[in-house]
């Protein structure tokens, strides 16, 4: 009885109170995406989420006072700073106008969209023939496999600043060498090998799964789409602390300490255990009408700023479809799918196509991070070069709601 036991379930009367809209208006706001209702106590009856209410209802609020809105502006509400980098529309993210999904069925690498992202024009911060080995403080945390990938890497990036002579370098052209230095150090650093000059994509995949370039082609793709996403909670970490003026490794720094958060990078994490457990099960579809029906969340799934889909998740999705469609592990992945959709209407995230990858390969889901964080520093690096040319420091104000000084 989920509707009369569970405070963070309400019903459409109350809903619609806390919303001051009709049913027909509330049925609608479920049909566009912008809320999701799961079965109440009785058979027509439907109970809705109290979080998603209250924040749609405060999004209808954004822009009726300056507080209001500068509070609504933390949680995917109003813009608080101007950026030329990245743009979020139904059909895709852009990368300096371009769509990241098509250049990611274009062919595109990472590095390629760093050079885009950095508007690098004819300098090709990549270029160097060959990449110096780990220093010897450094080498055997950065080979320590035992270590987890982003824990490994947050303990060497600030130890690769002491070794980086350029850090604090003011010309673009060098911080943009150091930028690239940094990419394709951290992606060695997340799979515990040396660092060298092959397309990061390769390195990865080269590291799970010799010798299968299906699979690199995969891993080129997820990385493509996920190299920036606006202001993420990491990528404005990260700027936060590059408006500080300190380099580049600090702000990576600050973008994986944000991403090691389980609301934010272990989604992936999140995502990838529920289709396993949805395969220990032995039903998925029940399992997951089950989950529904308590009010468990399904990782994996849905995404705010995409009301009718995940575009980068749909991408990731057709490309598994056509690389191992027939194998059983996909099948399973369908099914999760299918049953996800039927019961809840929602669709699956990027979060939750990274995790497919690594389940349908039969890889550790920790792979699935290790993607998202390798892609993800090009979008921390991009934001971080953008605002230290702007040179102003990012120094928002708070409304006290505390006690009141006494006298």
């Amino acid at each position: 009885m989920p509707d009369a036991l569970d405070p963070e379930l309400i019903p459409a009367s109350e809903a619609c109170a806390l919303l001051g809209i009709s049913a027909a208006t509330l049925y609608a706001y479920v049909s566009r995406g912008q809320l999701s209702s799961r079965p109440g106590t009785s058979a027509r009856s439907r109970v809705y989420l109290r979080a998603e209410v209250e924040r749609l209802a405060q999004r209808k609020q954004a822009g009726r006072g300056a507080e209001r809105g500068a509070a609504q502006s933390l949680d995917r509400g109003l813009p608080v700073l101007e950026t030329r980098i990245s743009l979020i529309r139904p059909d895709a993210p852009y990368y300096r106008g371009r769509s990241a999904v098509a250049a990611a069925q274009a062919g595109a690498t990472l590095e390629d969209i760093a050079r885009l992202l950095w508007e690098c024009e004819e300098q090709d911060p990549f270029a160097a023939a060959a990449l110096p080995a780990w220093p010897p403080r450094i080498a055997p945390l950065a080979l320590d496999g035992s270590l987890p990938p982003v824990e490994r890497a947050m303990a060497c990036i600030p130890l690769l600043a002491l070794e980086q002579r350029q850090s604090l370098n003011a010309a673009t052209s060098v911080r943009r060498e150091v930028a690239a230095m940094l990419l394709r150090q951290n992606a060695a650093l997340l799979v515990g090998t040396e660092p060298d000059t092959r397309p990061v994509h390769r390195l990865h995949a080269d590291a799970w799964m010799p010798g299968d370039a299906a699979f690199a082609e995969l891993v080129r793709s997820a990385l493509v789409l996920c190299a920036d996403h606006e202001l993420n909670v990491s990528a404005f970490a990260a700027r936060v602390v590059a408006s500080t003026g300190a380099h580049l490794h600090a702000t990576v720094s600050a973008g994986l300490a944000a991403l090691s958060g389980p609301r934010h990078g272990g989604a992936t994490a999140r995502a990838h255990a529920l289709l396993v457990d949805a395969e220990t099960s032995g039903s998925p579809a029940t399992f997951i009408a089950e989950r529904w029906r308590r009010g468990d969340e399904l990782p994996g799934f849905n995404h705010l700023l995409y009301p009718d889909g995940d575009p980068r998740g749909a991408e990731v999705l057709r490309q598994l479809r056509e690389l191992r469609g027939d194998s059983p592990r996909m099948h399973h992945v369908e099914a999760v799918l299918a049953a996800t959709e039927e019961v809840s209407g929602q669709r699956p995230n990027i979060d939750g196509m990274l995790g497919a990858i690594c389940y349908v390969h039969e890889l550790p889901g920790a792979h699935a991070l290790v993607m998202f964080a390798t892609a993800r520093l090009t979008g921390w690096l991009a934001h971080a070069l953008e605002q230290q040319a702007l040179g102003t420091l990012i120094r928002p104000r708070a409304r006290y709601s505390g006690l009141a000084p006494r006298g």
